[in-house]
């Protein structure tokens, strides 16, 4: 792909309005977060649902709802001809394809634009650039990032993994060069564990994302995990809202998430923020985008990647910042300047901080499935709170195991983690295992109220 992709096509500059009827391509928690803005706007909204989904909280806020049938992925959420078929069945003008299954999809959102339908995401080429991770750390580093020894995509010869390995130095992160979630991404300490790790590495990236290339980085012990938020226009227009820390993960998977990074230089931080945004609003770079870092004492910020959709928590810099990231994201779909929906760099204000209540056992988190016999979510001032599921419904197999997220702010860290925990004090949940204890007591643990987060907290708190 070339240093510069070039700017977007985008439609004439003119809003959503209520002659537009957006089809959520997606299921559970982002459903209702994207009809709450859609109606913001004025816009009509259809949903689509799986046989597994047939009962989903949602459909009862939809002005039109389209069964696609089947329940894996693949026959569903993943399947373009009936997703193109429900929105047109829906006089969709506009489909929002969420986060996960087809959202950074290049092939998905060049069909959405060749059907005159507005994409609410970033460009085709975008995607296709961002979504290829080796070839985003190449365009990123050419432009003045940060970034950690890694190498190129791997081929089949196991000496030329090695070599690889060597040349960065154990230990190495084997990482899917399609795809993300922390699916894939296994570590490997010496040459016999890295063998292992890549045919597994391979093995679950094909099945995952359609593609198993791989590639290696520098794996990071203990570091943060750091992420800017960016909207951009596609016109040289760009801006960093805020950063995230999402540092206490699972499974190389995010479970608390907060904004602003808590004990970090402000002064640093802003501008990495602004000079992400100089980059990406120079490359042309359109809609929205998170840049995600890794952050050690030693070695600083280095970039990881770039995220081309809508982040699960994004609602975090929401409540800090002000701005509907979502109303925003869906404008600038529709070729609205960003000076005109952003006029300025927004004030933080207080603090955020989100829980992603998973239908998980609290200490191995393995999944459990299940009906909900009983699924009651309180919602306190301060508090927000999505879900795509009701009382009697079904937590099935085939998706991932998150039944809602909880997002509570505070005019300090300190008020915005009680009145989280107060919150999830409140959740009554019954038929399913769920990740509760472990939240409530990642939110009190020592390190974790200081603001000493890492990727490895986790483990040290199901070992205090």
């Amino acid at each position: 792909m070339p240093g510069n992709p070039g700017t977007s096509d985008h439609p004439s500059g003119v809003g959503p309005g209520p002659g537009d009827t957006v089809l959520i391509a997606n299921r559970g928690a982002v459903v209702p977060r994207v009809i709450e803005s859609c109606r913001a706007l004025g816009m009509r909204v259809a949903v689509v649902h799986s046989d597994a989904d047939a009962a989903a909280s949602y459909l009862d806020l939809a002005d039109s709802v389209h069964a696609i049938g089947g329940e894996a992925p693949a026959d569903s959420y993943l399947s373009m001809p009936k997703l193109l078929d429900a929105a047109s069945a829906a006089g969709a003008t506009a489909i929002h394809p969420g986060y996960g299954f087809l959202s950074e999809n290049p092939e998905f959102a060049g069909a959405v634009r060749s059907a005159g339908m507005v994409f609410i995401g970033p460009d085709a080429r975008w995607l296709k650039a961002m979504g290829h991770k080796t070839e985003a750390r190449r365009l990123m580093a050419a432009e003045g990032m940060p970034t950690g020894p890694s190498s190129g995509v791997l081929g089949d010869d196991p000496a030329e993994a090695r070599a690889a390995a060597a040349a960065i130095g154990f230990p190495v992160l084997v990482k899917p060069a399609e795809g993300g979630g922390g699916i894939g991404m296994l570590a490997a300490r010496d040459p016999a564990e890295l063998d292992k790790a890549i045919d597994r590495a391979r093995t679950m990236a094909a099945r995952s994302f359609g593609s198993a290339q791989i590639y290696l980085e520098r794996l990071m012990e203990r570091p943060r995990h750091v992420e800017f938020q960016i909207l951009a226009d596609g016109r040289g227009g760009a801006i960093c809202l805020s950063e995230r820390d999402c540092s206490v993960q699972r499974r190389h998977q995010k479970v608390i998430e907060e904004a602003v990074a808590p004990g970090l230089d402000r002064a640093e931080v802003t501008a990495l923020g602004a000079r992400i945004a100089g980059i990406l609003g120079r490359l042309g770079y359109d809609n929205l985008g998170t840049v995600e870092m890794l952050w050690d004492r030693e070695v600083g910020f280095a970039f990881l990647e770039v995220n081309t959709r809508l982040q699960v928590e994004h609602a975090v810099t929401e409540a800090v910042t002000g701005v509907d990231i979502v109303a925003a994201q869906i404008r600038l779909a529709y070729g609205e300047v960003l000076d005109r929906i952003v006029p300025q760099p927004p004030a933080i204000s207080g603090h955020a901080v989100q829980a992603r209540i998973y239908a998980e056992d609290p200490v191995r988190f393995l999944p459990s499935v299940g009906v909900l016999n009983r699924f009651r979510l309180p919602r306190p001032d301060g508090v927000r709170i999505y879900s795509g599921y009701r009382e009697g419904g079904r937590v099935t197999p085939f998706y991932d195991p998150l039944v809602a997220k909880v997002i509570a702010h505070g005019e300090t860290r300190d008020a915005a983690l009680d009145r989280l925990d107060a919150a999830l004090a409140g959740v009554e949940i019954e038929g399913i295992k769920t990740n509760i204890p472990f939240l409530r007591r990642a939110l009190a643990h020592p390190a974790f109220r200081q603001g000493q987060v890492h990727t490895g907290l986790a483990a040290d708190i199901l070992a205090a």
